[in-house]
């Protein structure tokens, strides 16, 4: 399906980074941020994957490992950043994959979709100068609170109930990181965005024969937009004039003009984002760095 497309200003001078970039919608941000004149880098697990990528994108990139799932990771990643930063595009992720941990510990989606994204902005905070955009999912509105006695699903596992969870997490994360820069006086926007339902191939990895079938057979093919149309939303969150904390994605599930977003009651919860964030601090080692 068509979308409106997002008329994105010149973004010269300007640096971006976003993770998991080297397919699907990472991959179609980075082409349109390039394209628009910004220098790219792709933050991504599998270095020569991503170097292929970029060898088919316009303009400026850099290829950067990152693995969202290692802390060690991320926190070398950081480490080996210099000079200004204008957006951080948390767009990485997995998506319904059976139970595993991290090298951390951690419940992997948890991790990776939240945890990683966490400690990488943090890390990075005191060089960005312009936007934090972190990718969620309509699918947050499916967990109904953080499970904080147990986030890592140690009883009553389910690929989509921790799925959900972390999508829940990504937009409590925005709301309190939005709260955090407000309070310290950065003129940094955190926002969020959704793709709705685009054909990528993150469903592909997802738990169960069944599940992968429908979805990354008959449902892309049926009724999915393009990667492309799905990173429309945030493109729109990254550069577009929009209210901090905002939620984005397209007008319809599979297609539409990007724009505002309705999140669920459990994702303004502002006490809930609090104790995320204080319990993300304690499992990252990783704190807000900014002071009014």
């Amino acid at each position: 399906m068509n979308s409106t497309p997002v008329v994105l200003p010149d973004l010269t001078g300007r640096t971006a980074v976003v993770t998991g970039a080297n397919s699907g919608l990472g991959l179609e941000t980075a082409r349109v941020l390039a394209r628009r004149g910004a220098r790219v880098v792709l933050a991504v697990r599998d270095e020569e994957r991503g170097r292929a990528a970029a060898a088919d994108l316009p303009g400026e990139t850099e290829v950067r490992r990152l693995d969202l799932a290692d802390l060690s990771s991320v926190r070398g990643f950081a480490a080996s950043w210099s000079g200004g930063l204008h957006l951080l595009v948390n767009n990485a992720g997995v998506m319904a994959v059976p139970r595993s941990r991290t090298v951390d510990g951690f419940e992997r989606q948890f991790a990776t979709n939240h945890l990683g994204h966490f400690a990488l902005t943090n890390l990075l905070l005191e060089h960005i100068t312009g936007r934090v955009v972190t990718l969620s999912s309509g699918l947050h509105a499916a967990a109904r609170r953080i499970n904080f006695d147990d986030v890592d699903f140690e009883r009553g596992y389910t690929p989509y109930r921790a799925y959900n969870q972390s999508k829940l997490a990504n937009l409590l994360f925005t709301l309190e990181l939005q709260r955090r820069l407000t309070e310290s006086g950065s003129p940094v926007l955190a926002v969020a965005a959704h793709p709705g339902y685009a054909a990528t191939n993150l469903q592909s990895h997802g738990a169960g024969a069944v599940s992968r079938t429908l979805l990354t057979g008959i449902g892309n093919r049926l009724f999915a937009q393009s990667a492309a149309a799905g990173a429309l939303p945030t493109l729109y969150a990254a550069t577009q004039e929009v209210p901090p904390a905002g939620f984005f994605g397209p007008r319809w599930l599979a297609g539409g003009a990007p724009g505002p977003s309705w999140r669920s009651p459990a994702a303004r919860d502002a006490g809930a984002a609090r104790r995320l964030w204080e319990l993300s601090e304690e499992r990252t080692g990783v704190s807000f760095p900014l002071r009014g």
